[in-house]
């Protein structure tokens, strides 16, 4: 059950104090902390179960956070912190599933981006934009949800980077009778069903269902098994085996045809490496250009 309003602010207002309390014995010059206010949104890395509409945050409980933070925060002495309080997280009706992604609607945030307008220091931080196309990254700016939430879009990109040079791998050194082939996604199911904790409360199903979630699900609770000593033996050796000579255009084209593009292009280099960043950075372009850049 949530913490009521009152006490999660006090909570706040006591990690701000501590915060503040580091500050003042640090130089003079030291860079001042802003902080983000608020909590009302689901439990991080996506909805554990299946949902067919998201809640927006309302306009009066939004003010009432505000108002609660604000008095916490003045009781103890920090009236100079609050005016470094840039945003107030809330959700905007945004949000990801194990399948289902929930498209941002400007017409359902209209009241709730109006309320903000009277505080010329706060904006929004949108809770969980994973996902989001860019024109609705562009609209959540737009309507003052200026701080956008992500994370599992990244590690998904991650991991479609990976399992495409997977597939590369297989193809092009799986017939070599000198090669080692990584078997880096069979390493993962291995780590995923020996320590189910990550993922046994977001995927649902029969055998298959829960098999393919594991892989592809838009929760990405893979993410969490990248570091598992075998996994990251199994990736280091993908790797390795696709470093000692450029791959093959054909297969850059038929697995990766985005990074392929740019390899012919000359503005990316033919590397395993190098199409990981890209490809998680083609998800970050998203972001930089909702905001302007």
């Amino acid at each position: 059950r949530p913490l009521n309003k009152t006490l999660s602010a006090a909570r706040a207002a006591e990690l701000c104090l501590t915060a503040e309390e580091t500050l003042a014995q640090l130089p003079s010059n030291a860079p001042r902390p802003r902080y983000v206010i608020g909590t009302e949104v689901p439990v991080p890395g996506g909805e554990q179960e299946a949902t067919t509409e998201m809640t927006v945050s309302s306009a009066a409980d939004t003010e009432e956070t505000i108002n609660i933070t604000r008095n916490e925060f003045l009781k103890r002495g920090l009236e100079d912190a609050w005016d470094r309080v840039i945003a107030v997280v809330v959700q905007p009706g945004v949000e990801f599933g194990d399948e289902a992604l929930f498209e941002y609607n400007p017409a359902q945030t209209a009241k709730l981006s109006r309320f903000i307008r009277q505080y010329n220091h706060l904006v929004y931080e949108a809770h969980s934009t994973d996902y989001q196309t860019q024109t609705a990254l562009r609209n959540l700016v737009k309507d003052h949800f200026a701080i956008l939430k992500v994370g599992p879009a990244l590690t998904f990109a991650f991991r479609e980077a990976i399992f495409a040079l997977a597939m590369i791998e297989e193809e092009w050194l799986g017939k070599r009778t000198d090669a080692q082939l990584s078997d880096v996604r069979q390493r993962l199911e291995e780590a995923m069903l020996a320590h189910p904790v990550y993922w046994q409360k977001y995927y649902f199903g029969n055998q298959a269902e829960r098999h393919f979630a594991r892989r592809y699900s838009f929760s990405d609770r893979i993410r969490y098994y990248w570091t598992v000593p075998a996994v990251n033996a199994a990736l280091t050796q993908l790797l390795d085996n696709l470093s000692g000579k450029p791959i093959p255009a054909s297969l850059l084209s038929q697995y990766l045809p985005v990074q392929y593009k740019r390899i012919r292009a000359g503005t990316l280099k033919n590397s395993p490496q190098a199409c990981i960043y890209n490809k998680v950075a083609a998800v970050l372009s998203d972001y930089s250009a909702a905001c302007g850049y």
